[in-house]
């Protein structure tokens, strides 16, 4: 393996952008190529694909702020890491660099395009996110997960191939998996995540949305909910009193199987999580997260509203007497329940990371 050529990604140390590289990751090397991840700080945690002897932590910052001070504290801790990841470049001498988007990538991908390493970007939003947009036009080629991304800009859809969001192993195991169709008098599985971090509305809404609903809809719950610390032991009074079935915790390893058997989501909209409900079919309620800049969660949602696989609720509007409404409604409803998760899999692209590995060979002019 030792002359095998050597693929460098590079993604910021949260799941959204480590998974999608490391599925791409665990491709490459059942194709015989060498990979390593080039991250930051955050990722000293992980441990999934990528052993600790496999990384490389490239200093780098995001922009927090517009303020003078912030920003020049940003340009540093950039112009750093790109020194360090120039460095890194000229000693391992990678075939090519790919970039999962966010700041961290900037420095790798920045120092790559410095050599003359050929790159490439992934976009897993509907949106360009920030570093993707100012790289966009740096790269040998952009990967997107959703098609339509780049519309707008001629110049940089001509160097765009619509891939897929690469999936790991255990939601592609969890994609084969039938949506179970509830029925009026059975069991009615619900999930409600917030992200990676968790979300304090869904402490401050779902319950009283739950406490809402008719109390024979209570005996038929199942309730599985990402709850952070914090709010825990609010969150489990409401639900002991109403004696619903309910397991609570601030994070789930196992999400897909999760997924996998549950009947309906309420969820954030990041670009993984509407990409994992595509790939196993699920009907999901989404609160796409306010304030972003790029209104990509927004957009994230929208792509499963389209084909009927979401209902979309701005968090202005999030409230538990409208959400008790929406669930009591599919709850009564269990085909549409069903045509909901079999819209969301018509945007699956379940080989993303070979269609991906197949654009890094073709860029890289392996094989």
């Amino acid at each position: 393996m030792a002359d095998a050529p050597l693929v460098l990604l590079a993604a910021g140390g949260t799941g959204g952008h480590l998974f999608p590289a490391e599925a791409l990751g665990a491709v490459l090397m059942k194709r015989g190529m060498r990979v390593r991840l080039v991250t930051d700080a955050r990722a000293i945690r992980y441990s999934g694909l990528f052993s600790q002897d496999m990384m490389d932590v490239v200093p780098s910052e995001t922009v927090r702020s517009r303020t003078p001070w912030s920003l020049a504290r940003t340009g540093a801790l950039l112009g750093a890491g790109t020194v360090k990841a120039l460095a890194l470049m000229q000693r391992l001498k990678p075939a090519a660099v790919v970039g999962f988007g966010g700041y961290p990538t900037l420095p790798p991908l920045v120092a790559a395009r410095l050599l003359g390493v050929p790159t490439i970007v992934h976009e897993a939003n509907a949106v360009l996110g920030r570093a993707n947009r100012f790289l966009a036009g740096r790269v040998s080629a952009i990967a997107t997960s959703l098609p339509g991304v780049l519309d707008r800009d001629p110049a940089l859809a001509a160097k765009a191939t619509v891939t897929g969001m690469p999936m790991r192993p255990n939601v592609l195991a969890a994609a084969s998996v039938p949506y179970n169709v509830p029925d009026l008098t059975g069991p009615l599985r619900l999930l409600v995540v917030g992200g990676s971090q968790g979300a304090r509305v869904m402490a401050d809404i779902v319950p009283g949305a739950i406490e809402r609903l008719e109390p024979a809809l209570w005996h038929r719950l199942a309730l599985v909910q990402q709850v952070r610390d914090e709010d825990m032991a609010r969150v489990r009074a409401v639900y002991d009193r109403l004696k619903i079935d309910a397991e609570l915790a601030p994070f789930f390893k196992d999400l897909p199987q999760r997924l996998a058997s549950i009947h309906l989501v309420i969820s954030r909209s990041g670009a993984g999580t509407v990409a994992e409900l595509g790939a196993i079919g699920r009907p999901a309620i989404l609160v796409p997260l306010p304030g972003a800049i790029d209104q990509d969660q927004f957009a994230n949602a929208g792509v499963l509203v389209s084909v009927g696989g979401a209902i979309r609720i701005s968090q202005a509007d999030f409230t538990s007497d409208r959400l008790a409404a929406e669930i009591s409604a599919l709850a009564a409803e269990p085909q549409h329940l069903a045509a909901m998760a079999a819209g969301a899999r018509t945007v699956s692209t379940l080989d993303a990371a070979d269609r991906l590995a197949d654009l890094v060979a073709k860029v890289a002019k392996i094989g």
